[in-house]
C-alpha cells in the first residue's frame, strides 16, 4: 500500500524544493556508524575522501550540514553524499518540530547532497510524497552505507531528492523541513503538539499552529491524565513523552495494540447516523499501540486492519490474507483516504472492503491484534 498526504517542502532561505520520503520509525544514526565499519570496509576502499568523511568523521565541525524541522511532525531523516560517481548514505538522524540537527560535520565537499525523510509511524501514513529522483539504499533501523546505489540483504531502494542547502553567516549548510502550511518554529511546535494530542484522543483540532482555550484545554487534560506538571512542556523530551502516551493503550476511546511481529495497517470508520465516514491508513509498529483520531460522539464505530510486510503487501498464511474485519462493507483505497459516502465505491475506484463493528458501550476499548 502507498500512503500518502499533503507535500512537504526543503526550504532554502527564500526558495523551495520538494522532498521526498518513506514511513517506517528508526533511530539517531551517530551510534550506528561505528558499528557499521566492519561491515561496509570493503566498499571504503574506491570512495573519495568527502564520502570518507562524510561517514565517519570525528574532526571538529567548522562547516556543518544542520537541518531544521518546521513540520507539524515528528521526522527521521537520512542523507545522500554524490561525489564522483561514489554515493553514500547515511540514517536516521531524528528531529522533533522547531528542532534542528546536524547531520554531517566539517566541509563537505560533495557533487549533490540527497534527502529523504519519513515521519514518526505514529502518525498513520506517511505525510511525505514519494517521488524523488534518486533511488537509494536504506535500512530500518540505524545505517550507514558505502555503495549505496547497489542493495544488498537488509537494505531496500527508497527515493531521495537532491537539496541545495544555504550557507548561513556562521560558515555552516542549513535547509528547513516544512509543510505547505509554511508554519514558524513556533507554529510548528505547537502544530506538532496539537497534531499528538489528537492522535491521543484530545480535542486540539484543528491542526493549525494557533494557540487558544481549546489547545490548552487538550493539553492540560493529556498533562493531568499522565500526572504531568505544565513545566515539562517545555522539556526537551516533551514530544517523546507524548509519543509514548500515544502508543500505550487508554481507558477511554479506541485504541489498537499489535502483538503480532508484522507491520500493521489499520483503518476506521465512524457511523453518526447520517453519514458513515471511513479513513486510513493509520500504520501500527510491531509491539506498539495507535489510538486513531476518532472525533466527536458518532452512533457506531467500525475498523478493519491487516499485516504487510517491509514491501506493504499483505501478509498470507496458509494463502489466506492476515488481517482483522467483519462483513459490513466500506469503502477504501490503497493510499491514504478519507471517504463520505459509501455508496457505489468500485465505479469510484474505490475497493470495498469489509470492516467488523466495535463495541464501546464501555467508553474504551483496547484491540489487541494476535497471530492466529
Amino acid at each position: 500500500m502507498a500512503r500518502f498526504i499533503p507535500a512537504i517542502h526543503v526550504f532554502l532561505f527564500g526558495r523551495k524544493e520538494d522532498v521526498n520520503a518513506r514511513e517506517k520509525p528508526g533511530h539517531d544514526a551517530l551510534d550506528g556508524a561505528r558499528s557499521s565499519a566492519s561491515v561496509v570496509s570493503s566498499a571504503l576502499i574506491a570512495l573519495p575522501a568527502a564520502i570518507l568523511s562524510f561517514l565517519f568523521s570525528a574532526v571538529p565541525a567548522y562547516a556543518d550540514l544542520k537541518l531544521c524541522n518546521r513540520m507539524s511532525y515528528v521526522v527521521e531523516v537520512a542523507i545522500g553524499i554524490d561525489k564522483k560517481a561514489a554515493t553514500a548514505t547515511r540514517g536516521w538522524f531524528r528531529i522533533d518540530p522547531a528542532a534542528c540537527r546536524v547531520v554531517a560535520q566539517g566541509t563537505l565537499a560533495a557533487d549533490r547532497i540527497l534527502l529523504n525523510a519519513r515521519a514518526l509511524g505514529v502518525y498513520g501514513s506517511s505525510p511525505i510524497p514519494q517521488s524523488g529522483g534518486d533511488t537509494l539504499c536504506i535500512a530500518p533501523d540505524n545505517f550507514v552505507i558505502a555503495a549505496a546505489r547497489q542493495c544488498r540483504s537488509g537494505q531496500t531502494p527508497a527515493p531521495f531528492t537532491q537539496i541545495n542547502p544555504t550557507r548561513t553567516d556562521d560558515g555552516n549548510l542549513v535547509a528547513y523541513l516544512a509543510e505547505d502550511s509554511e508554519y514558524d518554529d513556533e507554529q510548528a511546535r505547537l502544530a506538532g503538539i496539537q497534531r499528538l494530542l489528537v492522535i491521543a484522543g484530545y480535542d486540539a483540532a484543528p491542526i493549525d499552529g494557533v494557540d487558544g482555550p481549546k489547545t490548552q484545554a487538550a493539553l492540560a487534560a493529556f498533562l493531568k491524565s499522565r500526572g504531568l506538571t505544565a513545566d515539562v512542556v517545555q522539556a526537551p523530551k516533551f514530544f517523546a513523552t507524548m509519543i509514548e502516551a500515544v502508543q500505550s493503550p487508554s481507558s477511554t476511546g479506541l485504541t489498537w495494540c499489535n502483538d503480532t511481529p508484522h507491520k500493521i495497517m489499520a483503518s476506521v470508520a465512524t457511523d453518526d447516523g447520517r453519514a458513515v465516514i471511513s479513513r486510513g491508513w493509520y500504520r501500527i509498529d510491531p509491539g506498539k499501540c495507535l489510538h486513531p483520531d476518532v472525533v466527536g460522539q458518532p452512533k457506531q464505530i467500525f475498523r478493519f486492519a491487516e499485516a504487510v510486510d517491509a514491501e506493504n503487501r499483505t501478509i498470507k498464511l496458509k494463502d489466506r490474507p492476515l488481517n482483522w474485519g467483519g462483513t459490513t462493507q466500506i469503502c477504501t483505497r490503497e493510499s491514504k483516504f478519507e471517504v463520505n459516502e459509501q455508496g457505489d465505491c468500485a465505479t469510484r475506484g474505490l475497493a470495498v472492503t469489509g470492516f467488523a463493528a466495535v463495541d464501546m458501550s464501555a467508553g474504551g476499548k483496547t484491540l489487541r491484534f494476535a497471530m492466529p
